[in-house]
């Protein structure tokens, strides 16, 4: 969504590449310099990314967009009470006080675990609690959020 955006905005034609972790897109722009990195400031490692590759890569860009509504989902056949719940790390304080937190990647793949019944409930977006065909328990609303690029120097 956001890279998507960046290239609309930006009258990129750029061919947009979605990775497990932004650890692994690294690897990719590490290696070809042809890619860039997008990365959220919210990622809780990115601090971490930005200065381990000071003498590679340099901030080229920042900007600002909603991100799709964040919620708390279930399956819509599930009941009792929601004991594990899949999150990302970034968003895992919206999880219930007492639930137990299965970090996992990223918000879909949260939505896609909660679908299979390997936890109770899962923070994700509404685009993926839709994809997957989950009920939205909380919707926490859009969070409005920065995303970083960045490019070899």
């Amino acid at each position: 969504m956001a890279a998507i955006h960046y290239c609309q905005e930006n009258a990129l034609d750029a061919k947009v590449v979605l990775h497990e972790t932004l650890e692994d897109a690294l690897d990719v722009v590490l290696t070809d310099r042809d890619f860039v990195l997008l990365g959220c400031i919210v990622y809780p490692d990115l601090h971490n990314i930005v200065f381990s590759t000071l003498k590679e890569l340099k901030l080229k860009d920042i900007f600002l967009l909603d991100t799709y509504e964040m919620v708390l989902a279930t399956r819509v056949d599930f009941e009792g009470s929601i004991d594990c719940v899949a999150s990302h790390p970034a968003p895992k304080n919206l999880v219930p006080n007492g639930a137990n937190i299965e970090l996992c990647s990223s918000n879909a793949k949260a939505a896609s675990m909660c679908s299979k019944s390997e936890v109770d409930a899962c923070i994700t977006t509404s685009k993926a609690a839709n994809k997957y065909n989950l009920k939205v328990i909380t919707d926490f609303g859009k969070v409005k959020m920065g995303f970083s690029i960045h490019e070899h120097k």
